[in-house]
């Protein structure tokens, strides 16, 4: 790039970038494909559709939404059913698991349906907001990031004050993904993970619960060239009497599945073990 300098005597032309040094890349996003796996969550499934839908993207982004109903034993079927015949014109795909499998199960079959240039899971209770889909966006278009995290531990954004020992565990569950993975994640287990879907669906994805994110962590951070960043964002955790689903369990089987998939295993085929039957309505 050149900037002309129009002086008495003659023009001088001055190189602003040296000749070696490229540019970043805009990428164009035509579609991005929402995946919200749902399990009991009639009381929060239509508030988080709406404010999904209501969410305009940047650059006038296409959004398809894909359901997945996690075998629920409460109205949230029947509820996401009405939303449906109400909304006739929003971009909804809606899938159902015969049997309850797990939210990776449920983000599995997500990955598999979906249709978009990028892809983004968002839970189905309030804790993340959809308004924030373009904080996330912004790194991948401007060229970059390949991969954008949504961290609740950075940035200036609204943070929930909830429980002592769970921010504590999350955070030494983000230290010891770090350690094996040799990424410096501030939040690495959060459920904001932007991405293009073609590398997701390079990866050889097992885990069919909560254990996926730190699956997931070890296989990003094995693709070599991978520019991944972090973005904050707001946090609007509930409780237990809330709603909230992951327990003390859950932390230990990410602890494994860390060690399993760093250390004792190497990769398998995509989706090797054979999904939940679904229904496509």
């Amino acid at each position: 790039m050149h900037e002309t300098l129009i002086g008495t005597k003659a023009n001088i032309s001055i190189r602003k970038t040296p000749r070696h040094v490229k540019s970043s890349s805009n990428q164009t996003i035509l579609k991005l494909s929402i995946i919200i796996p749902c399990y009991n969550e009639a009381g929060t499934i239509a508030i988080i559709l709406d404010k999904v839908i209501d969410t305009v993207l940047v650059n006038e982004i296409e959004k398809e939404i894909i359901i997945i109903n996690d075998c629920s034993k409460d109205d949230t079927d029947l509820i996401i059913q009405e939303y449906i015949e109400d909304n006739p014109n929003a971009p909804i795909r809606y899938f159902k698991h015969n049997v309850n499998k797990g939210k990776g199960s449920a983000v599995h079959t997500g990955l598999k349906e979906a249709t978009g240039d990028f892809v983004l899971i968002q839970d189905a209770d309030l804790e993340y907001d959809p308004k924030e889909y373009n904080l996330l966006l912004e790194p991948i278009i401007s060229g970059h990031a390949d991969i954008v995290y949504g961290s609740r531990f950075m940035g200036g954004h609204p943070h929930r004050i909830l429980f002592f020992w769970h921010t504590l565990g999350n955070k030494m569950l983000t230290f010891i993904s770090n350690v094996f993975t040799n990424m410096n994640l501030t939040d690495a287990h959060t459920c904001y993970k932007l991405m293009r879907l073609s590398t997701i669906r390079s990866f050889s994805l097992l885990e069919k619960r909560f254990a996926f994110d730190s699956e997931l962590n070890v296989k990003i951070s094995r693709i070599s060239g991978l520019r991944v960043y972090e973005v904050g964002i707001s946090y609007y955790g509930r409780t237990f009497a809330e709603g909230k689903k992951i327990r003390l369990r859950d932390a230990f089987r990410s602890i494994y599945c860390i060690l399993k998939y760093t250390i004792f295993s190497r990769s398998k085929p995509f989706f090797e073990s054979a999904p939940a039957k679904v229904s496509n309505l």
